[in-house]
């Protein structure tokens, strides 16, 4: 009982104060005198982060196995993915172009974490026999990790698409209406606003294109590293997936839909990672590919789930009629 009340607080304070950092976070983005405010946000994901981790520390200590055993359970730990992306720019100290990403993303899937749609996974279950083995901590977190991984990439490569094919961008504008451009650029901005004069007197002959441009080529530059990382661990993770089955089922490989799901999702951003030693294919194309495997994932990760078909059967739920 006493872990149950604290899960159950840890979970709604950790979504609330994550529900104040997006609205900071989108002050800020409006209103660029009030940017002081980004030190309030960072401040919100780290208190974030601590009750995350309380929360999945809790689990693990009343449930005796690493809390990965359900979809809710996922949910959380895949928030807690989500921020550990989030913290890896400032890790380096270079720009967190990452939060605009990270940030929405914690808060969508904690939220559906906590709503009433899984509201029969809340309580902790003993575990199946076939999931009570060593290998459920090393598989499954590394799955949930890449899925996090991958799924900023593509949102980094979906938002090279949008602005590439924006038609009159003005960056300079008074008007508050490149909340995207604000989001990636914030700090640049108020620099470029400096020496807006004195570029427009060197020889860039569009100082909006030049700008225009940077941004993309810093957006195909995260999204490329972002995903690169992505699909080494979900080759990890497949891998450790195939040693597991060979033990629990006897064959490495089964083909039912969960399985069949990740080796398409591999398979589509191996096709991404291969068309950038493509030149032709920087940019644009590559960053195409990579938003069609945003779709592939939620279908691998949460569409399979829904179904409730197949060997990975575990972490499936009913929606409430």
């Amino acid at each position: 009982m006493l872990f149950a009340t604290l899960e159950h607080i840890l979970t709604h304070i950790s979504f609330s104060t994550i529900s104040i950092v997006i609205t900071i976070h989108l002050i800020t983005l409006l209103v660029r005198e009030l940017g002081g405010l980004r030190d309030s946000s960072e401040k919100g994901m780290i208190a974030t982060f601590f009750c995350i981790t309380g929360f999945l520390v809790s689990r693990w200590a009343s449930s005796g196995h690493f809390p990965l055993s359900n979809l809710y359970e996922s949910l959380i730990f895949l928030s807690w993915a989500l921020y550990i992306l989030h913290m890896i720019p400032k890790i380096q100290n270079s720009k967190n172009d990452l939060s605009t990403i990270t940030t929405p993303s914690t808060i969508l899937t904690q939220g559906f974490a906590t709503s009433g749609l899984l509201t029969e996974m809340h309580q902790s279950t003993i575990l199946v026999p076939a999931l009570q083995s060593q290998w459920l901590m090393m598989h499954v977190s590394m799955m949930l990790l890449s899925y996090a991984t991958l799924l900023c990439g593509s949102l980094l490569s979906a938002a090279l698409l949008i602005i590439r094919f924006r038609k009159n961008l003005d960056f300079f504008s008074k008007k508050k209406k490149n909340v995207l451009l604000k989001t990636f650029f914030f700090n640049e901005i108020k620099y470029f606003y400096a020496k807006r004069s004195a570029l427009k007197s060197t020889f860039f002959p569009s100082f909006p294109n030049y700008y225009k441009y940077q941004l993309i080529e810093r957006l195909d530059s995260w999204s490329y590293r972002v995903i690169s990382l992505g699909f080494t661990l979900l080759t990890i993770g497949i891998l450790c997936g195939a040693v597991w089955a060979n033990e629990a089922w006897g064959s490495y490989w089964n083909w039912d839909p969960k399985e069949t799901w990740a080796f398409i999702t591999w398979t589509i951003f191996a096709i991404y990672l291969h068309s950038r030693t493509n030149p032709n294919w920087k940019g644009t194309k590559s960053a195409f590919v990579a938003s069609i495997g945003f779709l592939i994932i939620w279908i691998c990760y949460f569409g399979i789930n829904l179904l409730g078909i197949g060997l990975h059967s575990y972490g499936s739920f009913t929606l409430p009629i």
